[in-house]
């Protein structure tokens, strides 16, 4: 068998760190079964799954390897469970082995760890109880004038299911409220604790998966602050300073473990984590791990956006209990607290961790005519028809291209779009103007490889930008003023993180990057001490959760490609804030639409 798993690494059918992953294991256990059903395990891990479903289709994931004799030669998958059951290096997850079978799941040990310690804790979620009458009248100043035009206040709503939980999920759209709302409930949350005692306040802190991701909580909890009915000693109480997760969790460098932990838990009462989406299960495992039992911990998020880079889809898998809405009890509480009508959302049975959890509905954002707003709500409804109509149109916000020389059009767009931060570079202008310019626009493609891939488009906007007169950069300058880049390997020691973006410029006859800091002012690093990283003209969506734009050029590729799913395309769309130009023909899209992401994890059945 390892000969065959050889030949499809060397086919790239599967990776090399599959193949010798497999290799490792067959010092001890050389069993045919074992070393193929290990390495597709690994290869399910390279693909963003936590597990390897023992069925027919995943076979599937070797193509035309099936096909080698080896593979032929092997018992029916069906019939996997049953024989793995009987192999030392395969246990149930209470003793030591590389490999974990957990309901007709394969596993490697860790990520069972990592998903049964997330469902433990979802599934213990425990009730916090305050006096209703207090809770109600703060809830109502806060959120007065809010929620005009809804039949329900779901801004209000989620602050009472968030104060009545230790662990809850604030989920919506672009524009829906979500550091509104939390910043409400921060209030919330400080003035119930003053009933308790007037003299402390609780230790609050904020956290999101990225630099750029951090800096925007930071900008959005520090103007919403302000804006609360309130008394300044709550208000001083919000903290208005975020960081990343890993700074948070405090990383030990060389290592693979945080310094906070279960035995070293942070030290603080309430945890409020932004763009929950992106987090994957290994690092919510070990978030989890970290918060103190007192601790209440809110994560913010919207669940239809592409799940993380890594293994897992931590956000969606939690919020599919969101299908079960709330208990009799939860429904009776939340009506007490805040008048709402939520009898239609009772289900009598459900997981437990579905009543700390609600959606935000109501775009503020977009509007019942922004095309934006339209196009994301289409691909998430998977209305086709409305796609093709509005890729018909054209609309102040959004605009399709999909004929005439498109490639001159896009470029002649890009040369437009990144004029203004160019030119800020140009003049010397300050660090925050030209990271602030940068944000305005930016190009996202849903490949990575070809002409219309990132790889692609950075050269060819590079070049047109060269030939514009914005940028002076020939075929073998790597550095020059106004470079962007973007990060691809974390480096806590210089606390950048991948997807943090830096723009480059000219300083005293040396060149320095600048980037964003979450927590304080802009800072200058040498291009010789960052890790590694690519020129960001163009980006991957992927790349660009956490991050948002005034205006957004989308480039699809001509010809479908797995990669491009409803997830991707939603995510891509809501990067915009007020204006998209999508280039990509109408069946691409529609095309898209009809593939949701189909992340192979057993999380969602733990919490059922």
């Amino acid at each position: 068998m390892l000969n065959a798993l050889r030949q499809l690494a060397d086919q790239n059918i599967i990776r090399p760190l599959d193949y010798h992953f497999a290799r490792f294991l067959a010092a001890e256990h050389d069993d045919p079964v074992l070393l193929l059903a290990a390495a597709l395990t690994s290869l399910q891990l390279g693909h963003g799954h936590t597990c390897l479903e023992l069925n027919q289709d995943s076979l599937e994931l070797l193509g035309t390897g099936r096909n080698l004799e080896a593979i032929r030669n092997c018992p029916s998958i069906t019939s996997w469970a049953t024989h793995l059951q009987t192999l030392a290096a395969v246990g149930d997850g209470h003793q030591a082995t590389p490999l974990v079978l957990d309901n007709g799941r394969l596993y490697l040990m860790r990520y069972w760890q990592y998903e049964a310690s997330i469902a433990y804790r979802m599934n213990h979620n425990r009730v916090i109880e305050h006096d209703t009458a207090r809770t109600r009248a703060i809830l109502e100043r806060l959120f007065a004038g809010s929620g005009e035009g809804q039949t329900i206040n779901w801004q209000m709503v989620a602050a009472a299911v968030a104060a009545s939980r230790k662990i809850s999920v604030i989920s919506g759209g672009p524009g829906t409220g979500k550091t509104t709302t939390v910043t409400r409930l921060l209030a919330l949350l400080v003035e119930l604790a003053h009933i308790k005692d007037p003299y402390r306040n609780p230790t609050i802190h904020l956290a999101a998966p990225t630099g750029k991701a951090a800096a925007r909580l930071t900008e959005s909890i520090g103007s919403a602050k302000w804006k609360l009915d309130c008394e300044d000693v709550v208000r001083h109480a919000i903290t208005d300073q975020a960081s990343t997760i890993h700074r948070l969790l405090g990383v030990i460098p060389g290592k693979a473990e945080f310094r906070h932990n279960r035995e070293n838990p942070l030290h603080l009462d309430i945890l409020v984590v932004d763009e929950a989406s992106m987090i994957d299960s290994s690092l919510m495992s070990r978030l989890l791990d970290a918060l103190p039992d007192h601790a209440q911990l809110i994560l913010l998020g919207d669940r239809d956006q592409l799940a993380s880079v890594e293994a897992g889809s931590v956000l969606g898998d939690i919020c599919s209990a969101m299908d079960f809405g709330y208990s009799p009890e939860q429904v009776q509480a939340l009506q007490q607290l805040t008048g709402a009508a939520l009898m239609e959302h009772i289900k009598a049975h459900g997981p437990t961790i579905r009543d700390g959890l609600c959606l935000l509905r109501k775009s503020y954002r977009f509007d019942e005519k922004s095309g934006i707003g339209l196009l994301a709500r289409a691909v998430n409804t998977q209305n086709k028809a409305e796609v093709n109509n509005l890729a018909g149109e054209q609309r102040d916000d959004l605009q399709f291209c999909y004929s005439g020389d498109i490639q001159q059009q896009l470029l002649n767009e890009a040369i437009a779009g990144y004029r203004g931060y160019l030119e800020k570079v140009r003049g010397e202008a300050p660090a925050e103007e030209i990271l602030e310019a940068f944000d305005q626009f930016q190009v996202l493609c849903a490949l990575r490889e070809g002409p219309q891939g990132v790889s692609g488009l950075n050269d060819s906007i590079r070049k047109a930008l060269t030939k514009a007169g914005l940028i002076e950069a020939g075929d073998n300058d790597t550095w020059y003023p106004g470079r962007p880049v973007l990060i691809t390997r974390n480096d806590p020691a210089l606390e950048l993180y991948n997807g943090d973006i830096g723009i480059t410029v000219k300083q005293d006859g040396r060149y320095r990057v600048i980037f964003p800091k979450a927590n304080g002012e802009p800072r200058f690093l040498l291009p010789s001490r960052l890790p590694e990283h690519d020129t960001v003209f163009a980006m991957t969506v992927h790349k660009s959760q956490g991050s948002e734009f005034d205006r957004v050029l989308l480039v699809m590729p001509d010809t479908p490609s797995p990669v491009l799913t409803r997830e991707l395309l939603y995510t891509g769309i809501t990067r915009a804030k007020s204006s998209l130009m999508l280039f990509s023909k109408p069946d691409i899209l529609t095309s898209a639409v009809d593939r949701p992401v189909q992340r192979v994890t057993g999380l969602a059945d733990r919490l059922q």
